[in-house]
């Protein structure tokens, strides 16, 4: 598991738990941003890459598709 480069912004609420949950579940971050493209959510590398580092806001549809992919309650993304 690679190590975060960069610290953790303050943009949003949701990145670091994103991120920790998407690896507990093994899920490559290339694949991950694969799946949230087949959602309909149009989203590239960098922008994932930010929304996980909490450089930027993240919307609700983005945080709504995130769950479903990850099989959490949106509610479990907040949580620390």
């Amino acid at each position: 598991m690679k190590i975060r480069k960069q610290n953790y912004g303050n943009k949003n609420l949701v990145g670091r738990n994103i991120e920790r949950i998407r690896k507990e579940k093994g899920i490559k971050q290339k694949d991950f941003i694969a799946q949230i493209q087949i959602m309909g959510c149009d989203m590239n590398p960098t922008s994932y890459s930010k929304l996980e580092g909490q450089v930027r806001s993240a919307t609700d549809k983005e945080i709504f598709v995130i769950a479903k992919i990850l099989g959490v309650t949106i509610e479990d993304l907040f949580n620390n």
